[in-house]
C-alpha cells in the first residue's frame, strides 16, 4: 500500500488517515494517509469515517488511489495581509495578527514609530515590522513602497488604528475643540482612504480591507466623547471605499462593529472601566465580548469564505445591543 502513496502537496493539509482494509473497525490514529474507492461503488457504498473509528471497505483489485488533502477552511496559506496598530498584548491588531498567522499567513505588521516597533518586536517575533505614522503621507507614501519591495501581492489589509486627546478629560460635545476632533478624524477615519489610495496598486484582485469600528455609534456614551461620531465617520466611510473600488476591483471592504473590549487603548478613556463593567451584566451570557472573538470575525472577513459581505459593518459584541431592557438590571434600577 505504501507504494502507492503519492506525496502530499506543499501548503495542503491531510484529513484523518485512513485505507481500505478487511471489515475491521480499528482507530483512525493508525490508518494511513490516503483511501482507496473502489471505483465501481456508488458514493453510498464508498467509504465513511469519524474522527475516533471507521468501518473499512474490502479491498478490491481495481481500487483507485485518492488522496484527501485540504486548504484550511479561511484558505490563507500562501498570503500575504498588512496589519496596522500592534501597541501591545492587548491590541485587537495583535490579536488578529496572531490568528491570520495561526492560519499559515504571512502577516507584516506596520507600527506608528521605531519605539514602537522595538517595544512590539519581542511579540511579533519575526515577522516584519515597518513603521507608519498615518498623519503623514510622505510615510504613507514610503509604506507602500516598502510594502512593494518585500512582498506582492497583498491579500488583505486591517486597519486598527484609533486617536483621541483625552487628556483634559472628556469634556461635553458641544465644547468639543476643532483640533482635537479633526485630529482624531484623521487619524481614526481619513488614514483608512489614504492608506487604501496608497496600496491599492499591491492589492491582490480580490483583497480585503477591514477596520475596527464600535457596536453603535446611536447611543451617547458621555465618556466615549466626540469618538462616537467618528466612528460613525468610518462606517460611511467603509461603504463609500467599497463603492468606489467597486469601479475597478473586486476589492472589499468591511468593518468589525466591536462591543466593549479590555484594550489597554480603552484603559484610556475616562470613566471606561464602569461602562466595561455595565456591558458585561447586559451581554447575555453575562461574559463581556473577548479580543480573540472580534479577531475571529476580522479574519472571517479577510477570507475569501465572505466574498458575499462587501460595505458592511459587522456587529460583534455578543448580544449586548438587544439585552438593554434585562428584566434583571432594570429591576435593579428601578428598585423592584
Amino acid at each position: 500500500m505504501s507504494a502507492l502513496q503519492p506525496p502530499s502537496p506543499a501548503g495542503c493539509r491531510t484529513y484523518p488517515l485512513w485505507h481500505v482494509w478487511t471489515g475491521r473497525r480499528q482507530p483512525a490514529s493508525s490508518l494511513s494517509k490516503y483511501r482507496y474507492l473502489d471505483s465501481r461503488r456508488s458514493k453510498s457504498d464508498r467509504l465513511l469515517a469519524n474522527s475516533a473509528t471507521l468501518t473499512c471497505l474490502p479491498v478490491v483489485s481495481n481500487a483507485v488511489p485518492v488522496m484527501v488533502t485540504s486548504m484550511s477552511f479561511l484558505g490563507f496559506e500562501n498570503k500575504t495581509f498588512v496589519v496596522l496598530g500592534v501597541a501591545n498584548r492587548r491590541s485587537v491588531a495583535f490579536a488578529i495578527g496572531r490568528v491570520l498567522e495561526q492560519e499559515g499567513a504571512r502577516v507584516i505588521y506596520a507600527v506608528r514609530d521605531a519605539a514602537v516597533r522595538d517595544s512590539v518586536r519581542p511579540l511579533l517575533g519575526e515577522a516584519p515590522i515597518l513603521t507608519c505614522n498615518v498623519e503623514s503621507e510622505a510615510e504613507m507614501e514610503a509604506l507602500a513602497g516598502e510594502l512593494a519591495r518585500i512582498s506582492t501581492p497583498l491579500h488583505g489589509l486591517v486597519h486598527s488604528i484609533a486617536f483621541a486627546n483625552f487628556r483634559e478629560g472628556v469634556q461635553p460635545f458641544h465644547l468639543t475643540r476643532s483640533a482635537d476632533f479633526l485630529q482624531a478624524v484623521n487619524i481614526s477615519c481619513f488614514s483608512l482612504v489614504a492608506l487604501v489610495k496608497q496600496l491599492k496598486p499591491l492589492f491582490a484582485p480580490t483583497a480585503s480591507v477591514v477596520t475596527i469600528s464600535i457596536s453603535t455609534t446611536r447611543l451617547a456614551a458621555e465618556n466615549y466623547g466626540y469618538m462616537a461620531p467618528v466612528k460613525a465617520a468610518l462606517d460611511s466611510t467603509v461603504v463609500f471605499l467599497a463603492k468606489s473600488l467597486s469601479a475597478d476591483t473586486q476589492i472589499r471592504v468591511n468593518a468589525v462593529g466591536a462591543g466593549l473590549l479590555k484594550t489597554s487603548a480603552s484603559a484610556g478613556i475616562p470613566g471606561y472601566v464602569d461602562a466595561y463593567l455595565y456591558a458585561e451584566r447586559v451581554i447575555p451570557r453575562r461574559r463581556a465580548l473577548a479580543t480573540d472573538e472580534v479577531a475571529n470575525v476580522a479574519a472571517f472577513l479577510l477570507s475569501e469564505r465572505s466574498s458575499g459581505v462587501n460595505g458592511q459593518t459587522i456587529v460583534t459584541d455578543a448580544g449586548m445591543s438587544m439585552n438593554f431592557f434585562d428584566r434583571e438590571i432594570v429591576r435593579k434600577v428601578v428598585g423592584g
